[in-house]
């Protein structure tokens, strides 16, 4: 079975069994962190991310290795161990596997959110969501599936700042724009788009100086860090501002170098 999108879960109780895989891994029940072993936190973290799919395909992500009925006979063998758990953390349904629907996910808020931003939701309130999500997903861990879904997280959280951004300018709010812009930043300080959306909100607020000061710092860190340009697109931002600039620059040699030539022909 191919994995899906992270589904959104709802918490049943009014006091959730809560599973944290940004910043770090952590089960939480009735307000305390339980103890799990690193291999129980691989199996947990697995379904977590990848709702519903076959125990194959799950066991193939972590032990891509060893023989299908090894890795089948490792599974059920942490299915087992999980159910002596105080909370119920699985749900079997033949041949798939998903965590027990009162599991409350930080992944899950953090695509549900993400979701709302395209869809025009409540963009203050995506915004806490967003910043407070800001972590990566299980830092230190190296297997692929996790590579793979860090920055699968990473990208999907660039693109609702950066989707916030645009809309609190739109807007004429250039004050959040500038908040959402700068925690994408915050992600990335190498990518262009939030830096673009920067001097698009100095620009819009009529804040020449700090446009040029926010295009040049970007300048320097791309000549410095990867030995390139900015864009085509991040030059056209700045050049109604640097053409009279130079052209000014010109006049003022052309200026002094007639007034030198006039002063020795005399």
């Amino acid at each position: 079975m191919t994995p899906g999108p992270t589904s959104t879960r709802r918490s049943t109780g009014t006091a959730p069994t809560r599973l944290f895989l940004l910043d770090g891994f952590r089960l939480v029940h009735d307000g305390e962190s339980a103890g799990v072993p690193r291999g129980l936190q691989r199996l947990i973290a697995v379904i977590g991310l990848h709702p519903g799919c076959s125990r194959s395909y799950l066991t193939g992500l972590l032990w891509p290795d060893i023989p299908e009925e090894r890795a089948l006979s490792r599974f059920r063998t942490g299915l087992w161990r999980l159910r002596k758990y105080p909370c119920r953390i699985m749900i079997a349904d033949g041949d798939s596997v998903r965590l027990d629907p009162g599991i409350v996910v930080d992944v899950d808020d953090l695509v549900r959110v993400a979701t709302d931003v395209r869809a025009d939701g409540d963009l203050r309130l995506a915004f806490k969501v967003l910043t407070a999500g800001r972590d990566d997903l299980l830092p230190g861990w190296y297997d692929d599936w996790v590579l793979l879904d860090r920055e699968r997280l990473r990208q999907l959280r660039l693109h609702a700042l950066e989707r916030i951004a645009h809309a609190h300018v739109r807007a004429g709010e250039f004050g959040e724009a500038l908040q959402a812009s700068i925690e994408a930043l915050r992600t990335e300080p190498l990518r262009e788009t939030p830096h673009r959306l920067l001097v698009q909100i100095h620009l819009a607020e009529g804040n020449t100086f700090e446009a040029l000061q926010a295009f040049y710092s970007y300048r320097e860190l791309m000549r410095r860090d990867l030995h390139l340009e900015p864009s085509t697109a991040m030059y056209d931002l700045v050049e109604p501002i640097l053409k009279p600039l130079r052209d000014g620059g010109r006049s003022r040699r052309t200026v002094g170098t007639s007034t030198t030539v006039r002063s020795g022909s005399v």
